[in-house]
């Protein structure tokens, strides 16, 4: 029998498990050391369960805004008096359950899959010890929860460790009035005034999916606007949504501190203005989770933010070492964590590999309307990284927008001046995670409008809107115009 190679990871979310999984199907010894259960922060505490609750928000959303303009009517029996009163409300305890039940249910189907693969899953907390052996192999010391240790002997480590909600000194959560995201799903009743401080996708989440619940929300942003690292019309479209269905977005903002008072919390600007509601919740950002890991002493690198360095095939400055995920601060998707696991699996084992290009990332922004991303952007437009032709097209124009009651969003499109090759996109819709897919197809493998525009479309759908761009685009090409 010949000798197998031995895989540690450490950290069993998105980066971790398909890693595990791959290392597995090539016939490679895996052991993947958790300490909170398979899927990670995305599954359990993050991606999964705000996803899950905005599920039932854009039910809401979706009933509220449309239904009279549909020719929807439903039976009320609110007396006159008080008519205007909200028609459908939710009982959040409820769907916190639900979100639970599903997150953990999702764990055990990931955990089932490696086991499967033929890979171990140890429960605890690994750390590297020491420098690379005279063979070339590392060593891995597991503590489980009652504090015994174990040493794993492993060719190759990966670590996949993800990050933590990053908390302000004068603004600590409590789990009751004061959360940060992980917190939320705790909650049994819903807040009737919520602050939510930090207006970067996590913030913006949040705050658009607890006022479909029916929450009074003020959304405190220290930047001039809301998602300041999104396209910048896409993020004047959700605010204008935000702020049309009766959200108090504070633009140039900063928190200082949040404090509980009575039953109550307040929330001190650090112009000296004070702001109070009944709950508040945090979003300013990760932390990696990069401490106590052995890491520098095992000759890692670290970035001055505590990421880890990597280079496009994951490897870190050890060898031996790679790591994936959030960790590593290239790009906090569930997505791209994978892709890097998969890929440091490719690389180690000697499979064919590609290294990661995060020109083809697609990524959504689960607010309603919903903004996906895909390629360049246009600030890289705008900085003059790449030169592109841009048309966008408002969804007001598209027959099936107009069926459905749909007002807000558009398409864009870039695509190269000479050869109108597909370089990004952006999409402003409901549903755009699913409407992103194909112009994230274009830009991987470098379609041009032109064959975006001569592919059929379904007439009425929202996805007409994206061969129109196309078409657009082809055109002014052929014309010449700039």
């Amino acid at each position: 029998m010949g000798y197998v190679t031995r895989i540690v990871i450490i950290g069993g979310g998105p980066g971790g498990y398909e890693a595990a999984l791959v290392a597995a199907q090539l016939g490679a010894e895996v052991t993947v050391v958790d300490c909170d259960g398979l899927g990670g922060a995305s599954v359990l505490t993050d991606c999964v369960p705000s996803k899950t609750l905005i599920a039932t928000a854009e039910v809401m959303t979706t009933f509220d805004s449309s239904y009279e303009e549909l020719g929807i009517i439903v039976a009320d029996d609110t007396p006159p008096l008080e008519q205007a009163a909200r028609v459908v409300g939710v009982d959040l305890g409820k769907v916190n359950r639900r979100v639970k039940r599903l997150a953990l249910a999702q764990s055990h189907d990931i955990t089932a899959s490696v086991t499967r693969a033929g890979a171990r899953v140890m429960r605890g907390r690994g750390r590297l010890d020491g420098m690379q052996g005279l063979d070339g192999s590392r060593k891995v010391v597991v503590t489980a929860a009652d504090g015994s240790e174990e040493t794993l002997t492993a060719d190759a480590v990966l670590i996949a460790t993800g990050g933590h909600p990053r908390e302000l000194p004068d603004a600590q959560p409590d789990g009751e009035r004061i959360l940060n995201w992980t917190q939320v799903y705790d909650l049994t009743e819903l807040p009737e005034e919520l602050i939510v401080v930090g207006s970067g996708v996590t913030g913006a989440e949040f705050a658009g999916a607890y006022q479909a619940l029916g929450s009074k929300v003020t959304l405190v942003s220290s930047r001039d606007r809301v998602l300041p690292g999104e396209d910048p019309d896409a993020a004047a479209v959700l605010e204008d949504v935000f702020r049309r269905r009766g959200m108090n977005v504070m633009a140039r903002s900063r928190a200082q501190s949040a404090k509980r008072v009575g039953d109550r919390v307040e929330v001190t600007l650090a112009d000296g203005r004070v702001i109070t509601g009944s709950h508040c919740l945090m979003a300013v950002g990760a932390i990696p989770n990069s401490a106590g890991l052995g890491l520098e002493e095992a000759g890692v690198k670290l970035r001055d933010s505590g990421h880890i360095w990597t280079d496009k095939v994951s490897r870190t400055t050890a060898p031996g070492v790679y790591a994936a995920g959030d960790v590593t601060g290239v790009f906090a998707l569930a997505s791209v964590a994978a892709m890097q696991g998969r890929i440091a699996m490719y690389h180690f084992l000697g499979d064919a590999v590609a290294p990661l290009n995060l020109k083809t990332v697609s990524s959504n922004v689960f607010t309603d309307p919903e903004i996906a991303t895909v390629g360049y952007s246009q600030a890289d437009v705008d900085a003059g990284k790449i030169d592109a032709r841009v048309v966008k097209l408002p969804l007001l124009r598209n027959p099936r927008a107009k069926m459905q009651g749909i007002r807000d969003g558009f398409v864009k499109i870039f695509c190269r001046p000479g050869t109108g090759i597909v370089v990004g996109g952006v999409v402003v819709a409901p549903r755009a995670s699913e409407l992103i897919h194909p112009i994230s197809i274009a830009v991987d493998n470098n379609l041009t409008v032109e064959q975006i525009a001569n592919a059929f479309t379904v007439y009425p759908s929202l996805s007409g809107s994206i061969a129109e761009v196309a078409r657009q685009l082809h055109t002014r090409k052929a014309g010449g115009e700039a």
